[in-house]
C-alpha cells in the first residue's frame, strides 16, 4: 500500500482540534524487518493547564517534547513495560499533547501479529501500549518529527467514514470527568469495554 505523508500544515495546532483530527490519519512505521500501519480511531487530549497531563507540573528531561514545536512525537513508557505514543499540541513553549490510543491495522498485519504474538487482529492495536508493541515504537522516537522522519510518520487517508463521538478519558483520576476521549463511533478497533463507546 502506498502512503502520501502528511505535510506540515495539514494538521491543527490546538489540542483538541488535534485529537479530532487525528482520528482516520495513518500512523506508518518503516522497519528494517518491514512496514506496519494502522488508521487512527481513538485519542485522549491532554491540555495545558491539564492536571492530567504530564506537563502539569512543569518542564522536565521526560516530558521536554511536549513543550517543544507541535506534532512531534511524544513517546513514554507506563507501569515500566509499554510505551505510548503521542504527538505535541500547542505553539512551541506551552505543554500539552495527544495520546493516540488505538488503531485500525491495515498494513503489516503479519509482522505485527509476531511482535505481538496474536493472531487476534482486533487486539493488535486497541490500547496505546499494544499499538506501540505492534509497530515496534520506543522511547527511541521520542522528539520525532512525523513529516520528516523516514521511519515514523502520518499518512493522508480521506475522510474517516465514521462519526466521531466524544467520552471521558480512559484509565486517569485527575480531571476525569473531562469528555477529552474522542473515537470513531462503532469501530471494533477502540479500545476499553463496550460500555464506554456507544455507537
Amino acid at each position: 500500500m502506498i502512503f502520501s505523508r502528511l505535510r506540515p500544515g495539514q494538521l491543527p495546532v490546538e489540542t483538541r482540534a488535534l485529537a479530532r483530527a487525528l482520528l482516520g490519519r495513518v500512523l506508518v512505521r518503516a522497519n528494517d524487518d518491514g512496514v506496519t500501519a494502522g488508521r487512527i480511531v481513538e485519542t485522549e487530549a491532554y491540555l495545558p493547564g491539564d492536571p492530567a497531563c504530564h506537563a502539569f507540573r512543569g518542564m522536565t528531561a521526560r516530558n521536554a517534547t511536549l513543550f517543544g514545536p507541535p506534532h512531534r512525537a511524544y513517546v513514554y513508557l507506563i507501569y515500566g513495560t509499554s510505551y505510548c505514543f503521542n504527538l505535541s499540541s500547542e505553539p512551541d513553549g506551552k505543554g500539552a499533547g495527544v495520546l493516540v490510543r488505538a488503531l485500525e491495522p491495515i498494513e503489516g498485519l503479519e509482522l505485527m501479529e509476531r511482535r505481538r504474538a496474536t493472531h487476534t487482529q482486533r487486539d493488535l492495536c486497541r490500547g496505546p501500549g499494544r499499538l506501540c508493541r505492534a509497530l515496534a515504537i520506543d522511547r527511541a522516537f521520542d522528539g520525532t518529527d512525523p513529516f520528516t522522519d523516514a521511519r515514523l510518520w502520518l499518512a493522508d487517508a480521506g475522510v474517516l467514514g465514521a462519526r466521531i463521538r466524544r467520552s471521558p478519558r480512559i484509565g486517569v483520576t485527575a480531571a476525569a470527568e473531562r469528555r477529552l476521549r474522542f473515537y470513531a463511533a462503532g469501530s471494533p478497533y477502540v479500545s476499553g469495554a463496550f460500555r464506554l463507546n456507544p455507537a
